[in-house]
């Protein structure tokens, strides 16, 4: 016997099974939702149908308003689970078996945008789903059915972790300091966006256990916008202030720094005591854009830029990998920074992949002059398919954006995978290097 319900019921019933069928799909986050932003986290997915392809989605919004996504199709097990550490992406913003590919293939929906997570108060938040289709789709509300979804916090600063803004004397900056007692070795953090002030790395770096000071060197707070020359005495400034801070213990400090502020942690090391540790990460081994002062002498001259190498991309951006001018010919050579001179160890990063700066050869020509010297306080580390911006693992790779000196997008180069595979690699390394080379003991002539 046939039974034939009214079209309300079928699809008030149609509606109760989709309900159904729906609310047993589980995102899971683990080990945790919430996180410190270099950390990695689990994707798993349960409930599904046996061998259902789905599409796993992230999404996220900058400080800017820039919305970045990825994507990424998967077919479920015989038991209709998802794992992102065991299963591969068969299409989307990446293939294979990639356990934070969707944070680290993150595009944004505007060309030439770089991800901007600057002030360490607030996380990272990025948005997780599940959608039952396996398509790949450029707007979200095309996508198929929602199942599931879930939201992860990714922390700049662990639980405990001080932020206190600095105005004291000349520096300008935020002093990150680590919970417990200490002692802690200090670490005086350079990177810097057009002068102004990025917290990210110096707040990570602190809740691994560090007192960290993110330093301006203009263009933040009440500093001006542009200068004109950068004097060696502001940095001398900073040096002391962070020996005195309660919690250090370490006699000396530590500096890391990317990109123009690479050539000032090289100058830092090479004409001030008390810097025994430094991390140059893609810069210059010449002094570049401005002459730098110490005593009110110019020590270093500015190596300058011939714009007429310039090569314009497809895509609109600028390669200016070889614009700057080479520091060991005979005009430039008051540019080049006497390494030589240094005392403290140093760790030299390159990317192969750099199209911002010729990092690669810059780094050979400094360990060439400090072997020349009977140096050997140095390491290096290269990293094939890497671009400029090797930062703290697992934010949005960027391809190209706006540069603040240029001021028109450049390319920064560099393959995503490879570029994710060096930061992971890098920022367990940078953390090593300081360890082993700030020794840190009790202080009694500690001061806040």
């Amino acid at each position: 016997m046939l039974l034939l319900l009214p079209p309300s019921v079928l699809t008030a019933a149609a509606l109760c099974y989709v309900f159904q069928m729906s609310s047993q799909v589980r995102l899971r986050l683990l080990p945790s939702a919430r996180c410190l932003f270099d950390e990695p986290v689990q994707v798993k997915v349960s409930g599904l149908r046996a061998r259902q392809v789905v599409t796993v989605r992230a999404t996220s919004t900058d400080e800017k308003g820039v919305k970045f996504s990825s994507s990424a199709t998967y077919t479920a097990d015989d038991g209709g689970e998802v794992d992102l550490e065991r299963d591969p992406s068969l299409g989307g913003s990446y293939v294979g078996v990639e356990p934070m590919g969707l944070l680290w293939s993150m595009r944004p929906n505007v060309l030439h945008k770089r991800f901007q997570k600057t002030n360490s108060v607030h996380p990272h938040v990025v948005r997780f789903s599940i959608h039952e289709n396996g398509e790949e789709k450029e707007e979200e509300e095309e996508e198929g059915r929602m199942l599931a979804e879930a939201t992860n916090e990714r922390l700049l600063m662990a639980e405990g972790v001080s932020r206190l803004p600095v105005r004291r004397g000349n520096i300008r900056g935020i002093l990150f300091t680590p919970p417990g007692a200490g002692p802690f070795p200090a670490v005086l953090d350079l990177y810097t966006l057009g002068g102004g002030l990025s917290e990210k790395r110096a707040a990570l770096l602190a809740s691994r256990g560090f007192v960290v000071l993110a330093l301006a060197l203009y263009g933040h707070d009440d500093m001006p916008k542009n200068v004109a020359e950068l004097h060696l005495e502001y940095f001398e400034e900073a040096v002391e202030f962070l020996k005195i801070q309660n919690k250090v213990g370490s006699k000396g400090v530590g500096v890391i720094s990317l990109s123009k502020s690479g050539d000032l942690a090289l100058s830092m090391a090479s004409h001030l005591p008390g810097v025994e540790a430094t991390v140059w990460i893609n810069g210059c081994s010449g002094n570049t854009a401005f002459p730098l002062y110490y005593k009110k002498s110019q020590i270093l001259s500015a190596l300058m830029f011939d714009i007429s190498k310039i090569v314009v991309h497809d895509s609109g951006a600028l390669m200016i990998k070889h614009v700057t001018n080479d520091p060991l010919a005979e005009e430039n050579k008051s540019s080049l920074i006497p390494v030589e001179k240094a005392r403290g160890r140093f760790l030299f990063v390159a990317s192969e992949d750099d199209l911002n700066w010729d990092s690669t050869s810059y780094l050979d020509e400094m360990v060439a002059r400090l072997k020349h010297h009977g140096k050997d306080n140095f390491e290096c580390v290269s990293y094939p398919g890497a671009g400029h911006f090797l930062e703290p693992p697992y934010g949005p790779y960027c391809p190209s954006s706006v540069h603040s000196l240029v001021g028109k997008p450049v390319l920064w180069g560099g393959e995503p995978k490879s570029h994710t595979a060096a930061e992971v690699h890098l920022w367990k390394k940078v953390q090593e290097f300081f360890k082993n080379h700030l020794s840190c003991e009790l202080r009694t002539d500690a001061k806040l």
